[in-house]
């Protein structure tokens, strides 16, 4: 049995330790042309209010998401000069269920990975 799909994430500032609030997020649907489907920004707890593709919303394909890091960082005091937009280009299928897609960051570096 098919699962309904949905996209979340959560941002997790791993140089202090703490959830990354206040970090705005776009995802952008890839094809046919590059078309942002929503912007959000993470709450205290480093995750967006609401899924950013709802089951209702889903539609599968090529997406890229985009969390605006160096923004993040700078308001921190924290400002490298190394990394500004992470873009996590990712392929949704129907049918597979929650996709999450934490992003751990510092100013140097990041990891994701799909989560539950």
């Amino acid at each position: 049995m098919s699962k309904p799909s949905a996209l979340t994430t959560h941002v997790l500032d791993t140089a202090a330790g703490v959830p990354a609030a206040g970090v705005a997020v776009e995802l952008w649907r890839m094809l046919p042309e590059p078309v942002r489907v929503t912007r959000a920004i993470t709450n205290a707890d480093g995750r967006t209010d609401a899924p950013l593709l709802s089951p209702a919303d889903f539609v599968p394909g090529r997406y890229e998401l985009r969390f605006a890091i160096g923004a993040y960082f700078r308001a921190r005091g924290q400002a490298t000069g190394f990394l500004d937009v992470v873009a996590l280009n990712v392929g949704l299928e129907e049918g597979q269920g929650h996709y999450h897609v934490p992003l751990l960051c510092s100013p140097w570096s990041y990891s994701t990975y799909r989560g539950s």
